[in-house]
Formats: structure tokens, sequence, C-alpha cells
């Protein structure tokens, strides 16, 4: 059988054609000429299978999508405390060129916003690099993110920079401060270069699925940055990257996104999905207009609103049975699936109800996907406590996805590939 997805991104794109309100950027003298059909779509799963309808192959400058990215990469070089001491994470209200500053500090409100953005550029990579090679190094880090080489639009580049005097103003205003060291001219340069950069939805579709996939990239394998940045990009993203639409962005979409100028949009979300989707008109707020209406649908039609998740999602406990091993009891508690907060909880009721006393137990997590570092901890204490109450237990875990199970102050697992249970 054919997968129906596509069939549903084509349709998805017909009933939001219609909408022919908005206008291209103006104030970008060749994103004006930009064709006001074009549309497309894509969307990307964590394990690097990429669906697609519409212009979703038609390059276009990235804009400031490349805000997050850039962001993430000035978080992996430098450190988060360094970071925030020089960019906020607060929404601004303001339009995306308004000088937005904390009074006091000078920090600019967020990295999504220009005046941010700018402070983000010229804080990527080492602090010796000149600014052609802090380019590049922006530029190589986005194309980890892409899976691919991205290249400048050198006539959008030129564009931008014959209507650059308010960026040039931001960047003398974040120098004035002392956030920034080096040459507002050379940031607002460096800044627009990184603007320029030529993406398509589907390059936007697997740079949202690489921060779904916790920082790794998944057609190439290769990780770009930590899943710690990925987590702080994520949150900014989320509060932040719609500009002054942000509020009803969250309440409607629910996706941490980031919308350019050029009409992309970029969504992400965690361990599901990354969205790309491409229309040149805007709305008031600078955001696609059909890019806008498009992942209203997805998050609605596919349940991906981050507020709507499933509440414990599939029942972690497979399975409580009595065996024995070489003709003596043991119960053997196996589990399933990925285990976060709620599915170590409902494990631990199940093991609460294991009375005390000196019968081996067993657990066997050879189903289960992945363990993030609550659930790991949860279990463990579980374990800690099977223990002191008595019991002998062994893990079984073939695959490692509970590494380095060691319980604090109880008796200690055993840890074993597989349990030879009598048949």
């Amino acid at each position: 059988m054919q997968t129906p997805v596509p069939g549903y991104l084509a349709e998805l794109l017909e009933s939001c054609d219609g909408d022919s309100s908005g206008e291209p950027a103006a104030y970008i003298p060749e994103l004006a000429r930009a064709d006001v059909s074009l549309f497309g779509v894509a969307v990307a799963a964590p394990d690097g299978v990429v669906y697609a309808a519409g212009d979703a192959d038609v390059p276009f400058t990235i804009q400031s999508i490349s805000k997050p990215f850039a962001y993430a990469l000035a978080l992996q070089d430098r450190g988060c405390d360094f970071i925030l001491s020089k960019v906020g994470t607060e929404p601004s209200g303001d339009a995306f060129n308004m000088i937005s500053l904390e009074s006091g500090t000078g920090r600019p409100r967020n990295p999504m916003i220009n005046i941010g953005a700018i402070t983000t550029h010229a804080l990527t990579g080492d602090p010796s690099m000149d600014p052609q090679q802090r380019f590049e190094r922006v530029r190589d880090g986005l194309s980890a993110f892409a899976g691919r080489r991205l290249e400048v639009d050198e006539a959008v580049f030129d564009s931008e920079m014959s209507t650059a005097d308010r960026n040039r103003s931001l960047a003398f205003m974040v120098r004035s401060y002392g956030i920034i060291d080096s040459d507002p001219i050379e940031a607002v340069h460096g800044y627009t270069r990184q603007c320029s950069l030529l993406v398509t939805a589907k390059d936007l579709a697997v740079m949202g699925a690489t921060l779904a996939n916790a920082g790794v990239n998944p057609l190439t394998g290769e990780r770009v940055v930590d899943q710690a940045v990925v987590r702080q990009v994520l949150s900014v993203m989320l509060t932040c990257g719609m500009y002054d639409a942000a509020g009803d962005w969250v309440t409607t979409v629910g996706i941490p996104a980031k919308s350019g100028v050029a009409g992309g949009i970029l969504g992400a979300l965690p361990g599901q999905v990354g969205i790309g989707a491409f229309s040149p008109p805007l709305d008031e707020f600078g955001n696609s207009v059909r890019g806008v209406q498009v992942c209203q649908r997805l998050s609605g039609d596919m349940g991906l609103h981050l507020m709507g998740a499933a509440t414990g999602g599939p029942v972690t406990v497979r399975e409580v049975v009595e065996a024995t091993v070489d003709g003596d009891p043991i119960t053997v508690v196996r589990l399933q699936g990925d285990v976060h907060y709620t599915q170590a909880e409902r494990s631990l009721r199940v093991f609460s109800e294991i009375e005390p006393g000196d019968s081996p137990v067993a657990i066997d997590v050879s189903r289960t996907a992945e363990f993030n570092d609550v659930g790991r901890r949860m279990i463990l204490e579980g374990i800690r406590r099977l223990g002191l109450d008595g019991h002998p237990v062994t893990l079984v875990d073939p695959d490692g996805v509970l590494p380095d199970p060691h319980v604090g102050d109880g008796p200690q697992p055993t840890v074993v590939q597989r349990l030879a249970l009598d048949s």
C-alpha cells in the first residue's frame, strides 16, 4: 500500500490555496518581486522520512528562520550562561525590527528579533574569528542542520544591504551597551548574509526534524548541537518565534516555530516532526498567510499541539508473569515503549504491588525504546526499593537502554541480556 501522507499534504495545500490575502515583503526590493503563487509544504520525521507537496523544492532565502539556528550555534560555542548574559529570552511584544532592550542591562529582549539576532550572530564561533570565519561557522552550522551545503543568494543579499540602515543602527545600539565587541557594520554584514542563505521547504522540515531529534540530523546522523541547547532554542521559539503574533500561535498551533519574511515557516515538535512551509504573501506580523494556515491545519488534523499530547501514552507495563528459572519461582515485569514520567509512575505502581520478601524479581526492558532522565531515575528507584524489600532483582536489558543501572545504597541488580525461563 502507499502511505496517505503525500495525498493529505496535497489536499492541505489545495484547501489553503484560495486565500490570496497578504503581500510579499515590500521593503526588500528583491523579495517584493517574489512569485505569490508559490506554495509548498514538507514534513520530516525524526528518523529522516520526508513527505512533501507543492513547491517544496523551490529555493528561497531563509531570512529570520536562521535566527534560532544561529542562536543554537552561539549557545553551543560560548555556553548558555554567557549567551544569556548578552541576550534575554522574554517575548518583546514588538515588531521584529524594533529597539527592544532591557532597561539597565541593554540586553536585547530575545534572539528572535533583529536586535537580538544581530547580537547572536556576533557571538557565534570562537571570539578570535574574523567576520568571514564567523559567517562560515554560521553557514556550516546551518548546513549541518539542513543536511546539505547552503549557498547565499547574492542578489537578495545586495538588496537587503541597500535597505539595512535600521539594522546598522540596532548593531551600534548593542555595541554602545557593551553587549558585543565586534564592529557593528561587520556584524550586520554577516547577519544579512546569514539571512540570505537559500533553503527549500524540504530543507526547513529537515532542520526542524533535527531540532525535534534532540540535535541529531536524521538524514546524516550528525549531532549538530547538544540536547540541552535544543531545549533552550525550542523554548524561546515557542514564546518568541512568531514575533508579536506568538500568543495566538501558541494557542492555535502549539508548535515551536519560526517565520521569515521570504515566506517560510519552520516548526519543530520534539520527538515527532519537523515542518517546513513556504508561501511569499505575508500578514501584518510578517508571517506567511498560507503558511500559518497550513500549520494550523497540520496541528489540528494530526494532533500536534504541544499541550494536546496524549495523557500517559501507551501502557508501559506490557505484562506481569509468574515464571520459574531452574525450577525457582520468579516474578517478571515486562516494560515496553518510551518511559518518561507518566509511564514510570505507572510502572512503580505495579512494582508496589509486589509483596516484600526474598522471591526473585526480573524487570525486563528488552521492549523499551528509551528512558528519559526522569523515567530512568524513577525506575532505578523502584528497583532499589524492591531490593530493600528483600527481592534479588535481575534487569533484562539486551540493548543497554538503561545504562549504568546503579541504584545507590540498595542491593545492586544483576544485569543480563536474556532471561532463560523454564518452558
